[in-house]
């Protein structure tokens, strides 16, 4: 069996032959192991061309016998040289389907394997894009305001019994929480202020604060405690932990967009829906705005860029109102059970996010896909090699004598090509080969172009100068 070759630059990078209607199908480059050969000569389009070094590749390919009928070939023209792995691995050749009919329900799966596939690519990419995009759920926030109260003990033996005391609490919880992992209540607040009453607690010590920072530890609730005997009003102030940021329009610009807090990226999406509403976009420059009545008094002028809102909105856009809560902290014994409950709006991520995350992520089954793929190819290339057989086997039971010729010529023929031999060195060790009609010439040729020969080295070396 003969081994193909492919054509080096320098015995690194391969070099491919060009593709298109001019690249013959079948090549006649190849050469039988143990020779090497310095030039490799590829026949395009009936001429002849060097294409540099070659190095030996195993595995039978298509040309190898170009000039033997396809009845008579080893080697099937569609088993050629591909890369493992790829499709045309798993594809099986006409002839195979025309002697086992039953083999188009195969090509058939594959057909609808590859819709899979591509439908299966499809949904992924659009889940990469939803996946850029902020996915956020409306949920409650069920804040719970409870209250104790601690009197003073005459028979105490510490400072703390001896003095009547009260505790504040701030918790909640999510409602209808499936998720596995409880998200603390302190993570969907950017800060948190209690003012107790400046008469009973002065100036310097009515004010509880927490604001988060990038080492804050998460907790589940808020315990405020202060020394009393009396019922206190309190006011909590909760600012929401927005994400991503959302910000608080000045009132001329609420009032005209109708949008009272929101994204950055969701108002300018307003704005834009205003100016193409009202059509303020210059028609014949597209850069600029014409400004109404109602933009020249928010942005003061009477003309701006679409590159100029972003730089303008930032003075326009404040920080969001904090949810505020009156609350009384009562020492009544009677009212030590009573706890007050608030709802709050909050957004929490999709849990269809994290699931479209390990969708993407996910390489389960990939393992076994890729070794059911390689035990397709394996099969293919079995089949394929049983019908080679096959072909071999019927070629030589038809014509034994006539299949080894061709074969025998064919060699012949690409040795000579590969070995860059000038003529046909069978035929001219053959005396017929010198009495055929055009030999006479050919001599009388030979030696008027070695005459020339003689006589310009003659005139060369005795200075004449022929005229």
């Amino acid at each position: 069996q003969s081994a193909p070759v492919r054509a080096t630059w320098g015995g690194e990078r391969p070099w491919l032959p060009p593709q298109g209607p001019s690249w013959p199908r079948e090549g006649v480059g190849r050469y039988l192991p143990g020779n090497r050969a310095s030039l490799l000569r590829l026949r395009v389009g009936g001429e002849t061309s060097s294409r540099g070094s070659f190095t030996a590749l195993q595995g039978p390919c298509p040309g190898l016998f170009p000039d033997i009928p396809p009845e008579r070939r080893a080697v099937e023209p569609e088993t050629s040289c591909k890369p493992r792995g790829s499709l045309y691995d798993a594809l099986l050749s006409s002839q195979i389907r025309e002697l086992v009919p039953e083999s188009q329900a195969y090509m058939d799966l594959l057909a609808f394997e590859r819709k899979l596939d591509q439908t299966i690519m499809r949904k992924r990419v659009d889940i990469q894009e939803a996946l850029k995009r902020p996915m956020k759920q409306k949920r409650k926030l069920r804040l719970y305001i409870s209250n104790t109260f601690n009197p003073a003990k005459s028979d105490a033996d510490d400072s703390d019994g001896s003095i009547a005391s009260w505790e504040l609490r701030v918790e909640g919880k999510l409602l209808d929480d499936l998720s596995k992992q409880k998200r603390k209540f302190s993570s969907f607040f950017k800060s948190l202020v209690i003012e107790l009453d400046k008469d009973l607690y002065g100036p310097d010590n009515h004010l509880v604060e927490w604001h988060r920072t990038p080492t804050t530890q998460e907790t589940d609730g808020f315990q405020v405690k202060r020394p009393g005997d009396v019922s206190v009003r309190c006011t909590l102030l909760l600012m929401l932990d927005y994400q991503p940021p959302q910000f608080k329009l000045d009132p001329r610009l609420a009032r005209l967009l109708g949008i009272h807090t929101q994204t950055r990226s969701a108002i300018i999406q307003a704005l834009w829906q205003y100016i193409k509403t009202n059509k303020l976009q210059d028609s014949h420059d597209k850069e600029y705005i014409n400004c109404d009545k109602y933009f020249q008094q928010i942005f003061d002028c009477p003309r701006l860029k679409f590159s100029e809102i972003p730089q303008r909105l930032t003075n326009l856009l404040l920080p969001p109102d904090p949810i505020v809560i009156n609350h009384i902290i009562s020492v009544d014994p009677n009212d030590q059970k009573k706890t007050a409950c608030y709802d709050i709006d909050v957004e929490v991520e999709d849990p269809l996010k994290g699931q479209m995350s390990s969708f993407l992520l996910s390489t389960a089954n990939q393992q076994e896909i890729t070794a059911l793929d390689n035990k397709i190819h394996e099969t293919i290339e079995s089949i394929n090699q049983l019908k080679i057989q096959r072909d071999f086997m019927l070629s030589f039971s038809k014509d034994p004598k006539g299949y080894i010729q061709d074969l025998l010529r064919s060699q012949s023929r690409d040795l000579k090509v590969m070995t860059d031999v000038v003529g046909n060195p069978e035929e001219e060790r053959r005396a017929e080969f010198y009495h055929e009609p055009w030999s006479q010439e050919a001599v009388s040729r030979y030696f008027y172009c070695k005459i020339q020969q003689r006589r310009q080295e003659l005139e060369q070396s005795l200075g004449v100068r022929n005229t």
